[in-house]
């Protein structure tokens, strides 16, 4: 299994994509604006998507991932979330206003997207790769996501503060290779980080003592501007664990 980080920042500017994951070369978790670094090529293969929640930096590129390649698919895109957030999509983006309704387009028979909903809990099967969806702790409902594979296994978080379910998640599971979690903003905001309902360092580390696997962990949606802090903060924090930084464009092969 091979894991492409295409973005993974809490804003924009140069070298800096919002969120999204590219597994092997069908799967996408979140379309931010790091589905944009795809080639033409590498866009056509992407037969799955799966969305964390409903904020614009981790589904922004979506509308415009299915408009460019509208004239090349056969088999409809299926685009997998919790029931929340695909309505969300249905009501306020896919609209006809704001962007067509691909999944009625070109024949509402023949659409070249359709949506299926999946639950906390829940877990899709592709080829010999699982994708398991669990609960977070967001301002709107949200997830993460535990992929498998017979080569290993990783984790993304989705935007999330503290909470037991991620961790009693992944508890429940023998193998944990390598860990993708965010971390959006510094201690020094803390009560702002409490308001959105994203990890601080501190409150990061404060829950990831629940986690009984030692994967290699990799820091996510910093805010842009604070990325060193952040990292330096998490460095900090949790001194027995292996913490990386992320910054976009990694490759993971397991």
């Amino acid at each position: 299994m091979r894991l492409q980080i295409l973005g993974c920042s809490g804003g924009i500017g140069v070298d800096r994509r919002t969120t999204s994951l590219l597994v092997d070369d069908d799967i996408l978790i979140d379309a931010g604006s790091g589905v944009g670094n795809l080639s033409l090529e590498e866009m056509a293969t992407i037969g799955h998507v799966f969305l964390t929640h409903s904020h614009l930096d981790h589904f922004a590129f979506l509308p415009l991932l299915v408009d460019t390649m509208f004239p090349q698919i056969v088999e409809p895109i299926v685009i997998h979330g919790q029931a929340a957030t695909l309505k969300a999509l249905q009501d306020h983006i896919f609209n006809w206003t704001v962007w067509p309704d691909f999944a009625k387009l070109p024949t509402v028979k023949n659409p070249v997207m359709r949506y299926e909903v999946m639950a906390p809990g829940e877990v899709y099967q592709l080829g010999d790769r699982t994708l398991e969806m669990i609960p977070v702790n967001h301002i709107v409902p949200c997830v993460g996501y535990r992929v498998a594979s017979k080569g290993g296994v990783f984790a993304f978080s989705g935007d999330t503060t503290t909470n037991d379910t991620l961790w009693e998640a992944l508890n429940r599971h023998d193998r944990l290779d390598l860990l993708m979690v965010e971390a959006a903003f510094p201690n020094a905001e803390l009560a702002l980080s409490k308001a959105a309902r994203h990890y601080t360092p501190n409150l990061l580390a404060a829950d990831i003592v629940k986690l009984k696997h030692q994967p290699r962990i990799f820091i996510s949606h910093p805010k842009p501007g604070q990325e060193t802090v952040i990292f330096d903060e998490c460095r900090a924090a949790m001194p027995d664990r292996d913490v990386n930084s992320l910054s976009g464009g990694e490759v993971f092969n397991l």
